[in-house]
């Protein structure tokens, strides 16, 4: 038997709403949260701050009224965001000089789920050290503020302007002759994913831009790339943008629907900001998960590639470490570190798509700078991932796996940090050589 499952996850915590994230959690979390800032991360005089935002599910009204509650009752001053991108509130919470930011959704997960993320005062996700203290003081005794000790709440209405024009001024190119359709997931990014496409010079066509609390990334978004495809052909548009329900993520399609992954973006931004002498170190960093295509590409120009377990916290504490400026995902979360502290989608957007610009030539030729290897990923649901990674019959269908790919292909099973799943990812020479394999292993696990 293993210890108790940690709360916070490779992405902060995520669960059903209601369930297992609920208004008393979210409360407490705060509470904690504020003793650990107050003690530990607060500097200067004044009170300590702390922003929150949120997406637009239904479920996040009452978690941030939670969330809010908690912080003030602690002695926090709170400053409400509303609905903007996970990116903004890390942003915001630098630029506005705060102590704290807190992010209320579930990224790409269904409608039912939510959860919480924690920036620092410079706007990075919180160290998981620090994530292990908020969750060990959680329900402690604690002496209360009083009278004009309480934290006050208060807005921001410039918030969303001040996060925009910060893209704007990072955008490598304008994107003057380019058509764009942007697919928001009907998640924060619906306002101002179409708003800064325009003020870069783009024409654009905006789909899943009605959030109405309760349809986020349903049949929408990063996670449903048909649907764009599909909306670019009929516009006759040049590019495809999709985010997910925090736009912390970007996927994109060509001029005929063909998706254009994180690992593919990323190549087309690395190599065009080395020519432009702005990629730091000669080094990207991804993870485990990235295809051995862009590996070889990387390779190729001579570029190095630093891997790091799955998480895009991971993937920004390896550039941090060794002062890299470009890392991302396979799944869209690319890290610009000259311009953010975290992944951002709509900043990913723009450079990809100043790039585009500035080239002149189409998505599909850029993207081919690498070529994927066929690749295969199956969530499998577990009841315990700790047991089901042990499981010998997991482990023998693996190793027969190894044997029969004889070095071609790549294996990587492992638990996720986000949802009770073990993932199983296969690359093989053959898309029918990956799926059958996958699919082995995965019945194993099953």
């Amino acid at each position: 038997m293993g210890g108790p499952r940690r709360l916070f996850g490779t992405d902060g915590i995520r669960g059903v709403a209601n369930v297992d994230l609920t208004a008393e959690l979210a409360l407490d979390l705060a509470v904690a949260a504020a003793h650990v800032v107050i003690e530990h991360l607060h500097t200067g005089a004044r009170r300590p701050t702390a922003l929150v935002g949120r997406d637009p599910r239904a479920s996040g009204e009452f978690l941030e009224a939670a969330v809010v509650a908690g912080l003030a009752s602690a002695g926090v001053d709170v400053v409400r965001l509303g609905v903007l991108p996970t990116p903004a509130v890390a942003f915001l919470t630098a630029e506005r000089g705060a102590d704290l930011g807190v992010v209320l959704s579930a990224s790409h997960n269904p409608m039912p789920d939510n959860g919480m993320k924690l920036f620092d005062a410079r706007g990075f996700k919180l160290p998981d050290a620090v994530e292990d203290e908020i969750e060990a003081r959680l329900g402690e005794d604690w002496r209360r503020p009083t009278g004009a000790d309480v934290g006050r709440v208060w807005s921001d209405p410039g918030a969303a302007e001040s996060y925009l024009e910060h893209l704007v001024a990072a955008l490598p190119h304008p994107l003057g002759g380019l058509r764009v359709v942007v697919d928001a997931a009907h998640g924060a990014a619906a306002a101002l994913a179409p708003q800064v496409l325009r003020r870069a010079g783009a024409e654009v066509v905006a789909i899943g831009a009605e959030p109405d609390g309760l349809n986020i990334n349903d049949g929408y978004g990063s996670t449903y790339p048909q649907r764009l495809a599909a909306a670019v052909r009929e516009a006759g548009a040049d590019v495809g943008i999709a985010h997910d329900g925090d736009a912390d993520r970007c996927l994109a399609v060509d001029a005929a629907g063909t998706l254009v992954d994180g690992d593919a973006i990323l190549a087309i931004c690395v190599l065009a900001d080395r020519e432009a002498g702005r990629l730091r170190g000669n080094a990207v960093v991804t993870t485990v998960m990235t295809n051995l295509g862009f590996k070889q590409a990387m390779e190729c120009h001579g570029i190095r590639v630093v891997e790091t377990p799955v998480g895009d916290r991971y993937v920004l504490d390896a550039m941090r470490r060794a002062d890299l400026s470009h890392g991302g995902e396979q799944s869209g979360h690319l890290v610009f570190l000259d311009h953010a502290t975290t992944g951002d989608g709509l900043l990913t957007a723009l450079q990809l798509l100043g790039h585009v610009a500035a080239a002149g030539r189409p998505l599909t030729e850029l993207a081919a700078v690498m070529t994927r290897l066929p690749q295969v990923l199956l969530n499998v649901a577990v009841p315990d991932q700790a047991k089901a990674m042990r499981d010998p019959g997991m482990l023998g269908a693996v190793a027969a796996a190894e044997t029969r790919l004889n070095g071609a292909g790549r294996i990587l099973v492992r638990p996720s940090g986000t949802e009770p799943v073990v993932r199983v990812m296969v690359e093989a020479p053959t898309a029918a050589q990956a799926r059958d394999t996958a699919e082995g292993i995965a019945a194993a696990l099953r």
